[in-house]
């Protein structure tokens, strides 16, 4: 466990895990312009970790863990981060937080049912990268009083939300397709 540990590619999640107390420290004395320069940059780098473990060869359980739990943990804390301190509109983030709920109570019914993976949808990577530019957008625009911003996050932010539900749809029906051929 300890060595799987010891590679790049899970190096770097651990390292986007340790920035979301710094972002949470940023959010919490209101530098919000930072708090969403660093949540951008910890979304830049969600694909850094997968390419690496692919690239070098060390793909491990600990970082197919890893790697989402990274990703989860980052939307999430700057979703009720946004929501708490007025950054996210209400649409935005109680939109991502029902989806997130419902592909939680998924992936746990697919899970008792046997399904341990599904292979990742294209559109799901752009609906998340939508998603993570839209957050660091609302959260530098609050910050720096830019309206631009705002307008500009609002306009990447509906169509994202759009596709992460489409895709969310699709990855439940992948997951009923794969616990009917687990039985």
């Amino acid at each position: 466990m300890i060595r799987d540990l010891a590679n790049v590619p899970n190096a770097v999640s651990l390292v986007r895990i340790g920035l979301i107390p710094i972002f949470v420290w940023l959010v919490i004395v209101d530098e919000y312009t930072w708090a969403g320069i660093l949540f951008g940059f910890i979304g830049a780098t969600d694909w850094i970790d997968g390419y690496l473990a692919r690239r070098l060869d060390q793909v491990t359980e600990i970082g197919k863990i890893l790697d989402p739990v990274a990703d989860r943990a980052a939307v999430v804390i700057a979703v009720i981060g946004g929501i708490v301190v007025g950054v996210l509109p209400a649409w935005f983030g109680w939109g991502l937080i029902v989806r997130e709920a419902a592909i939680g109570v998924g992936a746990l019914w697919g899970w008792r049912h046997g399904v341990d993976r599904l292979d990742v949808r294209w559109l799901g990577k752009t609906a998340t990268f939508g998603v993570y530019v839209a957050v660091a957008l609302f959260y530098i625009g609050e910050g720096a009083y830019l309206d631009v911003v705002i307008v500009a996050a609002n306009l990447i932010g509906l169509p994202s939300l759009v596709m992460y539900y489409w895709v969310g749809v699709e990855y439940l029906g992948d997951m009923r397709r794969a616990a009917a051929g687990q039985k």
